[in-house]
C-alpha cells in the first residue's frame, strides 16, 4: 500500500523517481505525485490516477522535471478521498518542507486541532499534511535542524509511517524514518548518491547496497557522507547494516509476457524447485532445514501450532493445517492475523506460532508476531522477502525463494508457501515417528516430481482459455473442494474476485447442502475439485446434486478419470500424485482461469482496483 521513490545525488532525479514509482505500482494506489528540486525552487506535480497520468502533467513543463533531488509517491487513500489535493507530496504551511508518507497517523485529528489553534491551515484532508506541519512547528519552536525536528515530532504521533522529508533550505540532505511501514535506502558509490524507496526495486540497477531501517529508526542522508541512523525514541545512534541485494533487474520485468501475473504463474515450476532445493535431498531421503533442526524440541514438545496469516497466505496456512495434522499429528489452529491480535488469544510458551506473509511486511501479521512473542510463544516466520520485518521479528523461519512477485494477485507465493509447509510437516512427522520410513520416502519422491507436473499443467492454457470464454460473463461462481483441497477452493474464489471483480465463494463440498445449494441454477458455474484421492465418491455425489439442479459444472480431475467426465460440462485434468500434494497442482488451473477471464473482461490484471500487494496498514 502506497509507494515511496526518492533520489538525492548527481544524476537527473526525475527518470529515477518516476520509473521507481512505476515499479512500485504493484503495491496498489489511486493517485500519484512528485516533487523536484532544481537547486532554487521546488516543483510539485500530483494527480488522481496512475503514474502515466502524472507523466502527462510533468511533460507539459520541462521545469517540473529538472533537478538532482526528487521525491515521488503513489497513494492508497486512507484519510480523504482520492483526488489531486490529497495526493502526496505535501508541503508545510511555509512551503519550505515537503513530505511523502506511507501509513496512518492515528492521532492526527488531535494534532490538527492544536495546530489550527496556533494559526495553521490545511488544504487537504490527509493525516500527512498534519504531520509535515507538526514537523515545521517543532522546528520553529525548538529552533532545531530538520533531523531533530522530525525526531521530536515523531515522538508525539501514534500510528504507522515510512516518511521522507526534505527542507529546501538544506538541499544537501533528506530525512527518512520508519515505524511499521518498510523503507529501504540505496547507497551509491562513495556516498555520492542515495535512493529511498518502499522496497529495493526502484534502484536495483543503480546500486546493490541497501540499508533497511528497523521500526522506530530514522536516518539523515547527506551527499558525500555515510548515512547516520538514530533511534527515534531517545536519539541514540545506530550502526546501520548495509545489505547486498540479491534482486536482479530481469526478475522485476515482464520478460515478454503480457502481464506479471501470467509470468509468475509460469515461473512456478522454478519457484517450487528453488524452494525445496538444498532442503529436500531426494537421493538421500532427507529434509534438511536448520531453522527446524535448531528448534526441533520446541516443535515436537508444542501443545499446538497456531498459524497466523492474511489473504492467500491464510489459505496456504489452511493447507498447512491439513499437512501438519496428517503427517506429524500435531494439533493446528489457523487464525486470521487481523482477528488474532484483537480477540485476546490464549497463547503460552508451549505454543509454536507460524506467521506467513509474502512480503514479510503485512501489518496485521506483524502485529500478531509481536503479540505472540510477548506472550512467550516461539514464533516461526515464512516469507518471501529477505530482510523483511517478519523475517527480523520472528525467532526463526524459512524463506520461500519464489523471487519477486509483482502481480497483486498472489500465485507463486501460494505454491511456494505450501512447499515450505509440506517440507516442515514431513520433517516433523519423520522426527516424531508419525510417518513411517517408506511413507516419508514416497512423499519425497512424489514431491520431486511436482515442478515437472506443474510444467505439464501449464500446457493446458489454451484449454482453460476456452472454458474462461464460456463463463467470463457470469455474475456469481461457487468453488467446492474437500480435505486438502478445500483451501484451494477458497483460493480459487479469491483469485477470481480479486482480478475479474466477479463475486465468487469457496466452500467445503459437503457444506453445499447447508445453504449454497439454494443459489444453484442454470446460470451458476460451479468449479469442483474432484481428484481421485480422499473423498472422491463423496464429491461425485455432490456433483450429481449440482447436475440435478442444472448447475454448470467445471471439474478438476485426475488424469484418466471417466466418472466425473460423464457428468461435468467441462473437465480439466491434473497429473496423479499423493492427496496431500494435490493443492500444488489443483490451484494452477484456477490461477489460469482467473487470469484469462480478467483479461477477456478488460480488467487491470496486475493492479486490480482497491487492492494492494503489501498491506502495511491495518
Amino acid at each position: 500500500m502506497c509507494g515511496i521513490s526518492a533520489y538525492i545525488g548527481y544524476r537527473d532525479a526525475y527518470p529515477i523517481v518516476i520509473n521507481g514509482l512505476k515499479r512500485l505500482e504493484y503495491r496498489g494506489y489511486d493517485s500519484a505525485g512528485i516533487m523536484m528540486y532544481d537547486g532554487e525552487k521546488m516543483h510539485l506535480s500530483k494527480t488522481k490516477g496512475k503514474v502515466s497520468d502524472l507523466e502527462i502533467i510533468t511533460n507539459k513543463e520541462e521545469e517540473r522535471k529538472a533537478g538532482n533531488i526528487g521525491m515521488g509517491h503513489t497513494r492508497w487513500a486512507t484519510h480523504g478521498v482520492p483526488n489531486d489535493v490529497n495526493s502526496h507530496p505535501h508541503y508545510s504551511q511555509s512551503g519550505d518542507l515537503v513530505i511523502v508518507h506511507n501509513g496512518i497517523i492515528e492521532n492526527y485529528d488531535t494534532i490538527k486541532k492544536e495546530l489550527i489553534s496556533r494559526g495553521y491551515s490545511f488544504k487537504s484532508d490527509t493525516d500527512t499534511e498534519v504531520l509535515i506541519n507538526l514537523i515545521e512547528e517543532v522546528k520553529i519552536a525548538e529552533g532545531c535542524k530538520l533531523g531533530k525536528a522530525v525526531q521530536l515530532a515523531l515522538t508525539n504521533v501514534v500510528g504507522a509511517y515510512a516518511i521522507t522529508v526534505f527542507d529546501r533550505k538544506k538541499p544537501n540532505e533528506i530525512v527518512v524514518a520508519r515505524l511499521g511501514s518498510p523503507i529501504a535506502i540505496g547507497v551509491g558509490v562513495d556516498n555520492k548518491e542515495f535512493f529511498v524507496a518502499s522496497d529495493a526495486s526502484p534502484f536495483v540497477e543503480y546500486t546493490k547496497n541497501a540499508i533497511y531501517l528497523e521500526d522506530e529508526e530514522m536516518a539523515i542522508i547527506k551527499i558525500g557522507k555515510p548515512v547516520k541512523v538514530f533511534k527515534i525514541n531517545d536519539d541514540s545512534p545506530v550502526d546501520p547494516t548495509i545489505q547486498k541485494l540479491q534482486m536482479s533487474l530481469e526478475q522485476i520485468e515482464k520478460g515478454g509476457y503480457d502481464h506479471f501475473m501470467i509470468k509468475e504463474i509460469h515461473e512456478q515450476p522454478k519457484a517450487i524447485t528453488d524452494t525445496f532445493r538444498g532442503r529436500m535431498l531426494a537421493q538421500e531421503n532427507i529434509i534438511k532445514m536448520s531453522s527446524i533442526e535448531d528448534n526441533l524440541d520446541k516443535f515436537l514438545n508444542a501443545n499446538r501450532i497456531v498459524i497466523v496469516a492474511c489473504g492467500t497466505s491464510w489459505h496456504a496456512g489452511l493447507v498447512g493445517e491439513y499437512l501438519f495434522e496428517d503427517m506429524a499429528r500435531i494439533p493446528v489452529e489457523v487464525e486470521y492475523a487481523s482477528e488474532f491480535r484483537y480477540r485476546n488469544p490464549i497463547i503460552t510458551n508451549k505454543d509454536v506460532v507460524i506467521a506467513i506473509s509474502q512480503s514479510g511486511e503485512t501489518a496485521d501479521t506483524l502485529a500478531a508476531v509481536k503479540l505472540a512473542k510477548s506472550m512467550g510463544a516461539f514464533v516461526y516466520g515464512i516469507c518471501n522477502v529477505v530482510g523483511s520485518s517478519i523475517a527480523r521479528e520472528t525467532h526463526s523461519g524459512a524463506y520461500t525463494h519464489a523471487g519477486p512477485e509483482i502481480g497483486v494477485a498472489s500465485t507463486k507465493a501460494f505454491t511456494t508457501q505450501i512447499t515450505v509447509l509440506t517440507l516442515i510437516a514431513l520433517k516433523l512427522g519423520k522426527a516424531n515417528g508419525s510417518l513411517a520410513d517408506h511413507t516419508f520416502k514416497n512423499y519425497i519422491q512424489k514431491m520431486q516430481l511436482i515442478p515437472k507436473q506443474v510444467e505439464e499443467l501449464l500446457n493446458i492454457d489454451e484449454h482453460v482459455k476456452k472454458i474462461a470464454a464460456v463463463y467470463k460473463d457470469a455474475k456469481n461462481c461457487l468453488y467446492l473442494g474437500r480435505g486438502f483441497n478445500f483451501p484451494v477452493a477458497l483460493e480459487g474464489a479469491l483469485k477470481l474476485k480479486e482480478i475479474s471483480y466477479i463475486h465468487a465463494e469457496g466452500y467445503p463440498a459437503a457444506e453445499m447442502k447447508h445453504g449454497p445449494i439454494a443459489l444453484i441454477d442454470e446460470n451458476m458455474p460451479i468449479f469442483v475439485i474432484a481428484t481421485n484421492k480422499g473423498h472422491y465418491e463423496k464429491v461425485v455425489s455432490n456433483i450429481q446434486e449440482i447436475k440435478s439442479r442444472a448447475g454448470k459444472i467445471i471439474a478438476i480431475v485426475t488424469e484418466g478419470d471417466t466418472q466425473v467426465k460423464e457428468i461435468a460440462d467441462h473437465v480439466i485434468e491434473i497429473p496423479d500424485t499423493e492427496e496431500a500434494l494435490t493443492p500444488l497442482l489443483t490451484t494452477i488451473p484456477f490461477q489460469l482461469l482467473s487470469y484469462h477471464i480478467a483479461v477477456m473482461l478488460g480488467k487491470n490484471v496486475d493492479q486490480p482496483r482497491n487492492l494492494a500487494k503489501s498491506v502495511t496498514v491495518e
